[in-house]
């Protein structure tokens, strides 16, 4: 007899095709049956040694988060409610060009530096790991919900060549083609970079190029958070474009807003594009969080100059008075390459997170708040904050657009992805409430997207850019990988004012059949693992 039989269920299958009622049947981790309309029709009934009754309830495939940011959490942290409580069965991480896997010893210490503010420093970490297989093998221990993995093309060049501006000898690129080979054989699904963040942004188009050529041997995609999201965007845009053509890539556009006040109400020149490249046959996709905030560190918004060698070398930057005030003159005034060209604007930059305690009382506050209660100039309040938090602070930036959030999320090639910082005291409510915030906020109250578009956007869509043969629908054989939310009722609970609230409204998760989250509470089941993409036959 099977495990179990959700009964009387609204399907939404992930394809876009309408809802349906059926009596779904799952055992060994798979969908094994699937009776439509069962008990109107009058027909014998699938039984199994569990039912579920879910009645009101409609049955999704599992949410797939396309940028994620548990790199670390997902070791750290066996519960990981705030994605398995949004239905999250499927993250992927590795992004923006830094994580943990290829590394060796320098570079691990390094990259966990520059990116302590994303992920913590990981003193709690056993980095018994060098290679991406080896970090996949780690996942494979046991994890809260699936993860796919992006070979980080920053890590890569801080490996092959370190954390300088300059070109790459032809044998350091040698180098880091073998490194993204090796990362793809041993399971990546395909290539991230962080384009406004050091050391990956030093790379040249060629450069890029060039390790698209071998992602693209390998059937994975590239995944970009390009050069500038604000001042430039379009040019931004159009270089990763015609940077993939070249390289006969798939490309997925990371987080595709248009921000920061030169970009209110240009969202249709993007999606213009981006129908022009679909329509000469480029294979592109893209991502999107439900909100206008944006969140990384503040040391990203430093100009790339200043961050040249690794984090020691920008903390020396910023305590020396003369180097500091060529900082300032960059930010406020020119607009650095890490603010995406525009002059920083102190009162949109919200500290959300710092590592030490004692300089808790920033968090909530913009900058400029900040400088104001302590009567100094906002860039000395910035400045200080960063050497004495060693360049840890996470930010909110406030400078996105509600009509081009919306008019990106119903382009037909989105997806969902939170972008979703897990750290710090006031993190961006994404983290927590992104899948919810799309089908209440989005779908029921607003009808930006109907319910079966959303949900397509959700799990179909990135199951196909992935390559997942098995993942994404509600079908026989496939995956059961499921989510089981009211429609209405579904809701983020997080907000900014309270951005660890989970959602409301989805009582069951399964991950390969099994409920991580039952009744709306987390079980202790540990059913996720690497899922891992397969060479091209």
């Amino acid at each position: 007899m099977e495990e179990l039989v959700i009964r009387d269920a609204d399907v939404v299958d992930g394809s876009g095709a309408p809802s349906y009622r059926a009596d779904v049947v799952v055992d060994g981790g798979r969908i094994t049956s699937i009776v439509k309309e069962a008990a109107a029709a009058g027909c014998q009934r699938p039984t199994a040694r569990r039912e579920l009754d879910a009645e009101g309830l409609v049955l999704s495939p599992g949410f797939v988060d396309m940028h994620a940011h548990s790199d670390l959490a997902l070791l750290r942290d066996p519960d990981h409610s705030a994605k398995a409580a949004q239905g999250v069965t499927l993250e992927v991480i590795g992004q923006d060009g830094l994580s943990y896997a290829p590394v060796d010893d320098r570079t691990l210490g390094e990259v966990r530096r520059a990116i302590a503010g994303w992920n913590g420093p990981g003193d709690d970490i056993d980095f018994d790991w060098r290679t991406v297989g080896e970090y996949l093998d780690r996942l494979d221990r046991g994890i809260a919900v699936n993860a796919a993995y992006l070979i980080p093309q920053g890590t890569v060049r801080a490996l092959a060549v370190g954390w300088e501006d300059r070109p790459a000898t032809a044998r350091e690129l040698d180098r880091m083609r073998q490194l993204v080979s090796e990362g793809m054989e041993q399971g990546a699904v395909g290539m991230s970079s962080g384009l406004t963040y050091t050391p990956g942004m030093y790379a040249r188009d060629a450069e890029l190029t060039e390790l698209c050529r071998v992602v693209a041997s390998y059937g994975g995609y590239y995944c970009p958070h390009h050069r500038s999201y604000g001042a430039g965007a379009l040019e931004a845009y159009r270089e990763m474009i015609e940077l993939t053509r070249e390289a006969g890539c798939s490309l997925h556009l990371a987080h595709a807003t248009m921000n920061f006040g030169v970009n209110k109400g240009r969202a249709p020149e993007l999606l213009a594009l981006l129908d022009e490249a679909l329509a000469a046959g480029a294979d592109i996709s893209l991502d999107t969080y439900p909100y206008t905030p944006g969140c990384t560190t503040l040391a990203a918004v430093l100009p790339s100059w200043a961050s040249e060698g690794g984090p020691e070398q920008t903390l020396g930057r910023l305590a020396d008075d003369g180097t500091a005030e060529r900082i300032r003159h960059h930010l406020e005034v020119i607009g650095s390459d890490g603010c995406h060209g525009v002059p920083v604007e102190w009162e949109t930059i919200e500290i959300s997170g710092v590592n030490d305690p004692a300089l808790a009382d920033y968090v909530g506050r913009t900058i400029a708040e900040s400088a104001a209660l302590r009567g100094e100039d906002p860039w000395v309040t910035a400045r200080g904050l960063l050497l004495a938090d060693r360049l840890a602070p996470t930010i909110l930036q406030h400078v996105g657009h509600e009509e081009n959030v919306r008019e990106i999320m119903r382009h037909r090639v989105h997806t969902g992805g939170s972008d979703g910082i897990l750290q710090g005291a006031k993190p961006h409510p994404r983290a927590y409430g992104t899948f919810p915030h799309y089908l209440g906020h989005y779908v029921r109250e607003l009808g930006v997207l109907s319910l079966e578009e959303c949900v397509a956007h959700l799990t179909s869509r990135p199951a196909a850019r992935l390559r997942l043969p098995d993942r994404g629908l509600v079908r026989e054989g496939y995956v059961a990988d499921l989510v089981l939310f009211d429609p209405a009722t579904v809701a983020a609970g997080s907000t900014f004012a309270e951005p660890r609230t989970l959602p409301t409204g989805i009582p069951y998760v399964l991950v390969d059949g099994r409920f991580v989250i039952e009744d709306g509470r987390r079980t202790d089941v540990l059913a996720g693992r690497a899922v891992r993409g397969t060479p091209p036959a």
